[in-house]
């Protein structure tokens, strides 16, 4: 049953000048506020490994950021933007962006009633590379709220990711209220980001450098990664009075067997760190996608409100293992799955010890996910992060979440 949350009560005033419109030069200058035991400590992100608990599982999403913005100019002179968000077959991911000469792309219509019919030029401005490639785009389909099906085409004999990086801007979030600038292509990426396919950078992995990494290898605790897509649904504010009709996007997501494994092995009473809300999302995902393969044989799409429709009585390693007897059944090294998990105050955590993340907006289902880890405490840190000079969202400051306890 959807929880009855309004969303008025998940909100509070962020001052303009309280958002990060730049990264700071140095990756791990950052502030860290640490919640933990109800109370609010702070440091710095470079100190990181020294506040994580020993023998802990470290989950990063190693997604890559996408230059998914292209620029393109009818014969009339009107420019219309194309917001690439996903292959039409969004399991085809690796397959469209290798395609070569011609790919098709579900997108995001900037100045759409400019554009009914008829193919566009791209506008390749003083670029000789983009020029040569005579990049064009086709209307295939205009869907609602300017979301529409692309056709693109294009010469040169490249494939479409190398289309992406020649022609295409990286779609940092609207609310930096700025233009992409060259830093971005550069910042607005994690350090360890690997597969494409993200239009929003999981920000939470935004402050680590290669030191953090390497004390936090030196500090015993284990690093694993899985791949999760963040979609432009990322950046939509909810609108509704309660979040029950707020419609909630779906990411794809996958896992390797070898993680799945890490996870099972994991000895009772070690901690699982979860960087950033998509990774969290992802691990929480793979508790239902485990149910499923215990009552229906075997895993599909776990759909928004799934968790809060029943109460189960499986354990995290026993959801896993099902997982890992699945894979094994059918020959499977990579588990590739769809969510629409939504996570909110009242839903119950059954990976995620800690979490590493950046603070988010007001009225956001991210700020819910962040109560819904620590409870009404959120105010408290909230409050203290604007009262100290933390920096807000994408390229802000960070904060180390630990779940309470049920005795704290």
């Amino acid at each position: 049953m959807e929880p009855k949350i309004k969303i008025q009560d998940y909100s509070y005033i962020l001052p303009e000048k309280k958002i990060a419109k730049y990264p700071l030069a140095k990756r791990d200058d950052s502030k860290i506020l640490v919640f933990e035991k109800n109370k609010i400590s702070e440091s710095k992100f470079s100190n990181l490994a020294g506040l994580l608990p020993s023998g802990s599982l470290m989950v990063f999403n190693n997604t890559k950021v996408v230059p998914a913005r292209l620029l393109f100019r009818k014969e009339t002179g009107a420019l219309i933007e194309i917001f690439c968000l996903e292959p039409v077959l969004p399991q085809e991911y690796a397959l469209s962006f290798a395609s070569v000469g011609e790919c098709v792309w579900n997108a995001v219509i900037g100045n759409a009633k400019r554009w009914k019919e008829g193919e566009l030029k791209f506008l390749c401005g003083t670029s000789p590379a983009a020029a040569g490639l005579d990049l064009r785009a086709a209307l295939v389909n205009k869907g609602e709220n300017n979301g529409s099906v692309v056709r693109f085409t294009w010469k040169g004999g490249i494939c479409f990711s190398e289309v992406l990086d020649i022609c295409g801007k990286i779609p940092i979030p609207p609310y930096l209220k700025r233009d992409t600038e060259a830093l971005d292509r550069l910042r607005y990426q994690t350090l360890y980001a690997k597969i494409q396919g993200s239009v929003a950078a999981p920000t939470a992995g935004l402050h680590f450098t290669e030191k953090v990494l390497r004390e936090i290898d030196e500090a015993g605790i284990k690093r694993d990664q899985i791949c999760l897509h963040v979609g432009a649904g990322t950046f939509v504010p909810v609108k509704s009075e309660y979040i029950a009709d707020h419609k909630m996007h779906t990411e794809p997501f996958s896992v390797s067997r070898a993680f799945l494994q890490d996870l099972a092995d994991l000895p009772a009473g070690k901690k699982i760190i979860a960087v950033g809300t998509t990774s969290t999302r992802c691990l929480e995902s793979l508790y239902f996608l485990g149910v499923q393969c215990m009552e229906k044989g075997g895993p599909g799409t776990v759909t928004q409100w799934e968790p809060y429709a029943k109460e189960y009585d499986y354990t995290f390693k026993e959801a896993v293992s099902a997982l890992i007897d699945y894979m094994d059944k059918n020959g499977m090294d990579v588990l590739t799955a769809r969510t629409g998990i939504i996570i909110v105050p009242s839903y119950k955590f059954r990976a995620v010890d800690l979490l590493i993340t950046n603070f988010h907006q007001p009225r956001s289902t991210l700020l819910l996910l962040i109560s819904a880890f620590i409870g009404e405490k959120w105010r408290d840190v909230y409050d203290y992060a604007l009262e100290h000079d933390f920096r807000f969202l994408s390229y802000g400051d960070s904060s180390l979440l630990v779940r309470p306890e049920k005795d704290d």
